[in-house]
């Protein structure tokens, strides 16, 4: 089994940053892909960002330029450096693992972030 725990979150001013950090837990491979997720109130779930085991990212066109997507595999870390934050960037943000061999995926609990305008 997977636990995920996000941390980071919170009330922040428009053009402002914020780093969430997702601690893994559990049986954990290096090979298996990470990712950040986001609700909005009334939303659906939407991809923010996604690392794959060799580093390869892909970033929401939201977000582009603005977020970085990293991780620690020694730690079992995950992390999402946002910068330049805007309203419209509130939300509940998951993080997410996905195992290369099984295809089974985990979510953590979720982080609040809040901008302001």
């Amino acid at each position: 089994q997977v636990q995920l725990v996000e941390s980071g979150g919170g009330l922040v001013q428009a053009g402002g940053s914020l780093r969430l950090s997702c601690a893994a837990s559990g049986s954990i491979s290096s090979i298996d892909s990470m990712g950040w997720y986001r609700q909005a109130p009334g939303k659906q779930r939407e991809l923010v960002a996604s690392i794959a085991s060799r580093g390869t990212t892909n970033y929401a066109d939201s977000v582009k330029g603005r977020f970085t997507i990293s991780r620690d595999n020694a730690a079992n870390e995950l992390y999402l450096q946002m910068n330049s934050l805007k309203p419209e960037d509130t939300a509940v943000y998951y993080c997410r693992l996905w195992k290369f061999f099984t295809g089974a995926d985990y979510w953590g609990q979720g982080t609040q972030v809040t901008v302001s305008s």
